[in-house]
């Protein structure tokens, strides 16, 4: 394999079929999953994996009455080819497709969706939350994670040559454990490195954002590189929002399209997409509306639209609409979907 220089990276993007000009981006989701397995070890060994997902049977098990680890696994390429193609006839053109380490990833199978739908897919790179990690994992530093992570953006990811664009979704937890701060330690290395921006899944605690937020500028990373994942299942408060925002990361809300309240990881109540919406209105309002992006985070089969879900197509054919409805004009919508992301994933 040959590597790639970060001269030859500066200013393109990297997509799972190579360097693109950023501009070609177009209409982008910043985080979902196209195939994927996101089961914790023990739900991957029970022998009772739940019923095939059909339309009888999604509303139960999106509600939590209904066990399916199944649901959780998603591997079907001819589907998600589809799932894609109806992402481009709503509009969409590029994805970024961050399962990494942990969560089964499939980097050439990428490749084929990206080619067979005619979509861009920046995939990302590193390592999910400390229980998927494998235990030799443990005995690692910061620098050895930092090596791995340039290696999957200048050479190829998980033993294959498609490249990285991305790093992330790099995984942590509330409180914190060991492993989780030095895979970050270095990926945050890894950033300035290569030029890649950089995207958190946080844990749950409401403060662990701000807490992920103080460690990169410890570190002395590019804050307006970093993208913090799932605020919109982990922030309520708007003080707390806005002094996240404040510290200059990105934020990012990915779970458009669950309009229930519903929560299986928490004791929450789950906002829906007009609620995203006001809270995205009040980083606007406060001068942010170049730390914003948005997705869905797809990563139940019951949230495909061939499962009776919304599909990737569904901000674009639903939010996007409903934010003209709700005041935000064209340039707005613009930098969200289009700039920001653009931004993020221009190498600099």
């Amino acid at each position: 394999m040959t590597r790639i220089t970060r001269d030859e990276l500066r200013g393109r993007a990297q997509t799972v079929r190579g360097l693109v000009d950023p501009g070609e981006l177009g209409p982008t989701l910043m985080h979902e999953h196209l195939l994927w397995d996101i089961r914790t070890p023990t739900m991957r060994a029970e022998p009772d994996q739940g019923p095939e997902i059909a339309l009888c049977n999604c509303w139960s098990i999106n509600y939590g009455t209904r066990k399916a680890p199944r649901n959780y696994r998603f591997t079907c390429e001819a589907t998600a080819t589809e799932e894609l193609r109806d992402m481009r006839g709503a509009g969409g053109r590029t994805v970024v497709e961050l399962t990494v380490g942990g969560l089964e990833p499939r980097p050439n199978g990428l490749v084929a969706l990206s080619r067979d739908a005619d979509v861009h897919v920046v995939m990302g790179c590193g390592h999910y939350v400390d229980e998927y990690q494998p235990t030799a994992n443990r005995s690692r530093g910061a620098d050895s994670f930092a090596s791995e992570i340039i290696d999957q953006i200048q050479l190829g990811a998980w033993g294959t040559d498609v490249r990285a664009g991305i790093i992330g979704e790099i995984g942590c937890q509330a409180p914190w454990t060991e492993l989780e701060r030095t895979v970050m330690a270095g990926a945050l290395a890894a950033m300035g490195e290569t030029g890649a921006a950089l995207n958190v899944h946080p844990g749950r605690n409401p403060d662990q954002p701000q807490e992920v937020a103080d460690f990169a500028r410890k570190q002395g990373a590019q804050m307006d590189r970093i993208i913090i994942s799932h605020i919109d299942r982990t922030i309520f408060d708007e003080a707390r929002l806005l002094k996240l925002a404040d510290s200059g990361v990105v934020i990012e809300f990915d779970l458009f399209g669950q309009e229930q309240s519903y929560y299986s990881l928490s004791d929450i109540d789950m906002p829906n997409d007009a609620q995203r919406l006001r809270m995205i209105r009040a980083l606007v309002a406060r001068g942010h509306l170049d730390r914003v992006v948005i997705s869905h985070d797809i990563c139940y089969q019951t949230r495909l639209a061939r499962f009776g879900g919304h599909g990737y197509g569904h901000i674009f054919a639903n939010v996007v609409p409903m934010m003209d409805r709700r005041g935000f004009d064209e340039g707005e919508i613009e930098a969200i979907i289009v700039a920001n992301p653009r931004r993020l994933l221009t190498f600099v």
